[in-house]
């Protein structure tokens, strides 16, 4: 169990800048910094939580391959030799096609790690006792919640990317834990993300030996994250053992006040970590965080009705919305809205544009250039038709309850 007001690397944050030639020996400079091994015992099994977003590539969107084959190069350099990449997935995305796509296959492979997919039959998940008071997860799943053995007394590190977040403003090390600690129904928590990903720390802190971060602003990502967003080039990588003082840190990097970002702020005030910039060292190249890259955080089509279920005039009608049928019709639909619509006319063509970038062609050194989205098979036409048919079902209710108020 970690105490959170003293774990080693408390209110510690690495920041270098970088470049394709020197990453991965950054990399491994960068956990040094960080002082790694105070925090993570080469005893005990290392997770390494990959960050998946889409089976597409897209810029900044997932953990960057440079990424993943540079963090485990130093930790097998340093004798970490029990080390297991873990894998989440997203209804409506294949995993395994993701971890092909962004070349996280060919790099666990080429180091002998084993991969854990974690939502498979043969990875046992188990009731979690909450040692302490919880903010919103026993209300959420009032049956109980359920997290997967496999993560309990190991080390983990948290692999996410500098980009924002349609629900959270960014997305960052704590942001990463909600894929892999939570099952298929983690949709349930998004009306209270902030308060889960809190929740979800304090588990963290009581199952694992140690926890760490490596965060890669090689690309980075400001709109509608994580799947339709503008990219850019920043060159920065970070590392912490806090997770709430590397998520502010790159939260103030992208131009936002980290204590205004709820997660963070409740994170800070239940004393899990550091959230105020100023009481954060930074180590490394410091001059970084004079600069604000003055991010923006946006909306897509669906994030905006998903805003309006959990948090807006939809709300009443949460749970016929997200536990009947008609849920799985929403995420297909929404797969049919990013990886036809969006992807294909917005898309794809910034994907070319980063595929021409210096982190584009080291990417192509890892894997062979995306392929779009497959086409209009039967699965996307029955998204469509199902997302149609929940549209006019909501309308049909919505409108008859108009019709009473007036």
């Amino acid at each position: 169990m970690i105490n959170p007001e003293s774990f080693a690397g408390r209110g510690k944050v690495a920041v270098l800048r970088t470049r394709p030639e020197t990453v991965l020996d950054d990399y491994r400079r960068l956990m040094l910094l960080a002082e790694y091994q105070a925090t993570l015992d080469p005893q005990v099994d290392t997770i390494l939580k990959v960050n998946l977003s889409g089976a597409t590539w897209y810029p900044a969107c997932s953990t960057a391959p440079w990424q993943l084959e540079g963090v485990i190069r130093t930790l097998q350099q340093d004798g970490y030799s029990r080390l297991m990449a873990a894998h989440n997935r997203v209804i409506g995305m294949d995993a395994y096609e993701g971890e092909q796509n962004h070349g996280h296959k060919a790099i666990t492979g080429k180091y002998e790690v084993e991969d854990i997919h974690l939502y498979e039959p043969e990875v046992e998940w188990i009731r979690y006792q909450p040692r302490s008071e919880m903010l919103v997860l026993p209300r959420v799943f009032p049956r109980g919640i359920y997290i997967p053995r496999i993560f309990i007394d190991r080390n983990i590190i948290h692999l996410p990317t500098v980009k924002t977040h349609v629900f959270t403003t960014i997305s960052g090390a704590m942001k990463n834990a909600f894929g892999g600690l939570l099952n298929d129904r983690r949709y349930r928590a998004h009306s209270m993300i902030h308060e889960t990903l809190v929740d979800l720390l304090m588990v963290q802190q009581h199952i694992h030996k140690g926890i760490f971060a490596v965060m890669d602003g090689t690309l980075a990502g400001d709109g509608a994250g994580p799947r339709a967003m503008r990219w850019h080039e920043k060159d920065v990588i970070l590392a912490s053992a806090d997770q709430v003082a590397i998520d502010a840190i790159a939260a103030k990097l992208q131009g936002f006040d980290p204590l205004s970002l709820k997660f963070i702020r409740l994170a800070h005030d239940r004393n899990l970590g550091v959230g105020d910039p100023r009481e954060i060292e930074i180590v490394g190249d410091v001059d970084v965080l004079h600069e604000n890259w003055h991010f923006v955080q946006d909306d897509t089509l669906v994030s905006r009705g998903q805003k309006m279920i959990y948090h807006g005039r939809l709300k009443p009608l949460e749970k016929f919305l997200l536990r009947t049928p008609l849920f799985r019709g929403s995420y297909l639909a929404s797969r049919a809205y990013h990886d036809l619509y969006w992807y294909s006319a917005i898309g794809s063509n910034r994907v070319q544009s980063a595929l021409a970038t210096k982190w584009g062609r080291l990417f192509q050194e890892y894997v062979v250039p995306p392929a779009e989205p497959g086409g209009w098979n039967r699965e996307m036409l029955a998204a469509i038709a199902i997302g149609g048919a929940s549209a006019l079902v909501v309308g049909g209710i919505l409108a008859r309850k108009m019709a009473k108020r007036t």
